[in-house]
């Protein structure tokens, strides 16, 4: 594995590949950022601002940041590439690496959903790709606002699969807290509970913390997360634990009243009060949603077995018609969901 002298390619430059780059940059690791559109033209105008629910706040002055369109300039000289891209963009960015990346470099996946890491692997034989889990929620600023703002909103920290030594010491940096795990498909999988939340939190068209707060909203969220364990267990999959709660607690906790969740999940709560979810900024940006490797992935996992999802299924489909009338987030009730 190369020292800190290597350099770090982050293989999507939006929200949270800008935050993790720009603690790794801060840190003083070789960093080069790969992106389209105004978020790297903003870090070229004005630098790149990075600040977290801990209360750091940190920039990095236009000139000191390395941020490309051209995928060559960014992955040819990569001794690690982390792909930070959203999950409709993993073949695509799996072929760039094989165009221009390093056959030795090492490929992490830092994405949502179960199955990128595969994708890259099947995309990229022979090169090493290990699985990645980002446990935090990344906001950004609005347009225009320079210096381009990436602010970490709730607690939490990188998981990757172990193997190769000292990448979770080159990664972990302050601000980012990485750790090396062997069991890092079954923390995919715990992950995936908690991000069904990402659709509710984009149809509601409300703040993460007051949708959060609302157990109308919560008794939605625990009806998904019941029908992706009964799914998990005939499937033989044993989600990881990797917060407080053991996962088969979760839908009992969040069904709890609104007094008794809050003093029960106060880590869960301890989110930054404009924070929302990357797919609540999908459809505000008139964007192609993850729903498909989120909600769809339960309902996939769930049909092998002859399990029913109607819940997964019906936000399935609010997300689908949201995403097609591109009129942004729908503001929905609990009632109507």
């Amino acid at each position: 594995m190369a020292g800190e002298a290597g350099t770090i390619a982050i293989a999507g430059a939006g929200s949270i590949g800008c935050y993790v780059g720009g603690c790794l940059a801060l840190a003083g690791r070789k960093v080069v950022f790969l992106g389209r559109g105004r978020i790297v033209e903003a870090m070229r105008q004005g630098g790149l601002r990075v600040s977290d629910l801990d209360g750091h706040d940190r920039r990095i002055d236009a000139q000191a940041i390395s941020a490309t369109d051209d995928p060559a300039t960014a992955l040819r000289a990569a001794d690690v590439v982390l792909v930070t891209v959203k999950s409709g963009a993993t073949e695509e960015m799996a072929r760039l690496i094989a165009a221009h990346g390093r056959p030795d470099a090492v490929v992490v996946s830092l994405q949502n959903g179960v199955d990128n890491a595969d994708r890259l692997r099947a995309a990229l034989p022979g090169r090493r790709v290990l699985t990645g889990m980002v446990m935090f929620n990344v906001v950004q600023s609005p347009d225009g606002e320079l210096p381009f703002r990436v602010h970490r909103a709730s607690q939490g920290e990188v998981m990757i699969d172990g193997g190769v030594d000292g990448l979770a010491g080159l990664l972990d940096v302050d601000g980012l807290a990485v750790e090396a795990r062997a069991d890092m498909k079954a923390v995919q999988w715990s992950k995936l509970l908690m991000n069904l939340n990402n659709a509710l939190v984009a149809l509601s068209d409300l703040p993460l913390a007051r949708q959060l707060a609302d157990r109308r909203w919560r008794v939605i969220l625990a009806a998904e997360i019941d029908e992706a364990l009964t799914a998990m267990r005939a499937a033989g999959i044993a989600p990881a634990r990797i917060a407080s709660l053991p996962p088969p607690l979760l839908p009992k906790v969040l069904r709890l009243p609104d007094w008794l969740f809050g003093l029960l999940a106060r880590r869960m709560l301890a989110i930054d009060p404009e924070a929302r979810s990357s797919m609540w900024d999908d459809l505000q940006r008139g964007r192609p949603t993850e729903i498909d490797e989120l909600q769809g992935a339960v309902i996939r996992l769930a049909r092998q077995s002859g399990i029913p999802t109607p819940v997964n299924e019906r936000v399935t489909a609010l997300v689908r018609q949201a995403e097609a009338d591109k009129c942004g987030p729908p503001g929905l009730t609990p009632e109507a969901v």
